[in-house]
């Protein structure tokens, strides 16, 4: 009965939508979504996409309208016309991805590793080209087709902790950010990618040493790469090849740009030991060593002083000593630092919550929560309305906790 089903709904949908031409191919090809449909989930999911991810890095905002330059100078020469947008994300894993409709990301992780303006082009080219030839939106239709909540697999094999938690529309986004292309969407994100670099003005051998660079990182099994860009995107000696034969039938030459790219990202190479003691001192968490968490935080803060990751470190480790009050001060001033961030607001709120503040833990949540929906934030706002005595609204936070299938999740069914 179901595969009837399902033929029957392969039927409808080729009868209603037909054919289409991919703009970067030219290739005819199954369209289910329509372009405005596509760019609308773009424009939804671009936001909690972001969030689970660490979040916009707003320290150096000049470095983050470098690379929103440069990836609208490629965006002009691509195939299809998008509202296409660029942002640089606070995390430290080595990755970059693109949503449907063109919008893209690329991690602080990743600019760092980078060794000129080509080869950054050569990243955000490579995306805008799965935005273009819509390798994202059939990822979706796949989805639809299999009657299978979408990118699931995807959001259950990677690794960060926030995407597990989310629930609602935002486990929509993390299956778009986590998802993987197969092999022909990567030579063809190579490919055309080359191309646009060239029209654009940039040498495409940079993205052929970019590959070399991949495949080498790959063989010597850097986690942090293994758990970013190389699971999504994974390079092999055969990329590596066929960017070089692509590159050879290209006009040699083109713009470089090392000394330029390297004074772009000064500021990120100066403050990579303060990075370096947050993620240690994320990891001493995990390990409940708590003591040496709060001394990694303040010895992070002494290196970039307006990082609010660092602040809310802080915050973790006072909250996890029993220390409410000092972790919600920390949270103030993460927040100062950066108030379009979802995770100071749910911990502020669940310190607040240990102080028996219910209003003003319900305040912090609900922000929390219009930023990312997630199953903490929301069995969190649940306990706060029971704490108040309003059993129903505990009762419908609990409910979409319990969405998650998490420790969080399984709890929240419990409290339900």
């Amino acid at each position: 009965m179901q595969r009837v089903l399902l033929l029957l709904l392969l039927f409808l949908s080729l009868a209603l939508v037909g054919c289409a031409v991919n703009p970067v191919t030219g290739q005819s090809e199954l369209a289910l979504i329509p372009e405005g449909q596509e760019v609308a989930i773009g424009s939804q999911q671009y936001l909690p996409s972001r969030q689970m991810q660490g979040g916009d890095f707003t320290v150096d905002p000049e470095l983050s309208r470098y690379v929103n330059g440069v990836g609208q100078k490629l965006a002009r020469v691509s195939d299809r016309p998008l509202p296409y947008e660029f942002t640089v994300l606070n995390n430290g894993t080595p990755n970059a991805w693109a949503l449907p409709g063109g919008k893209i990301a690329v991690n602080r992780g990743l600019l760092v590793e980078l060794r000129n303006e080509a080869e950054l082009a050569a990243v955000l080219a490579h995306e805008i080209v799965h935005a273009a030839a819509r390798h994202g939106a059939k990822g979706v239709e796949r989805g639809m087709l299999l009657q299978t909540a979408v990118m699931a697999t995807g959001i259950a094999a990677q690794s960060n902790e926030f995407a597990n938690l989310a629930v609602g529309s935002a486990q929509l986004a993390a299956g778009l950010v986590n998802q993987k292309y197969g092999r022909d969407a990567e030579r063809e994100g190579d490919f055309y990618g080359m191309q646009y670099m060239a029209r654009a003005g940039y040498d495409p051998w940079a993205a052929v040493t970019l590959q070399e660079t991949f495949v080498r990182l790959a063989e010597s099994r850097r986690q942090d790469w293994l758990s970013g860009l190389f699971s999504s995107h994974p390079p092999s000696m055969e990329r590596v090849e066929a960017n070089r034969q692509a590159a050879s039938q290209m006009p040699r030459g083109g713009f470089v740009g090392a000394e330029q790219y390297q004074a772009r990202i000064a500021h990120l190479l100066r403050t990579r030991d303060g990075y370096k003691n947050y993620d240690e001192g994320r990891q001493a968490i995990k390990n409940k060593d708590y003591n040496r968490a709060l001394n990694l935080a303040r010895q992070a803060t002494a290196v970039e002083p307006r990082e609010g990751l660092f602040y809310g470190l802080e915050g973790d480790a006072l909250a996890a000593m029993d220390r409410p009050r000092e972790a919600v001060h920390s949270y103030n001033r993460a927040l100062d630092l950066n108030p379009n961030y979802f995770y100071p607001y749910l911990r502020r709120g669940m310190a607040r919550l240990e102080l028996r503040d219910a209003h003003g833990a319900r305040t912090d949540l609900e922000r929390s929560v219009q930023l990312l929906p997630t199953a903490t934030g929301h069995r969190a706002l649940g306990l706060a309305f029971e704490q108040s005595g309003d059993r129903t609204r505990a009762k419908e936070h609990y409910r979409t906790a319990a969405g998650s299938d998490s420790e969080t999740g399984r709890a929240a069914y419990q409290d339900l």
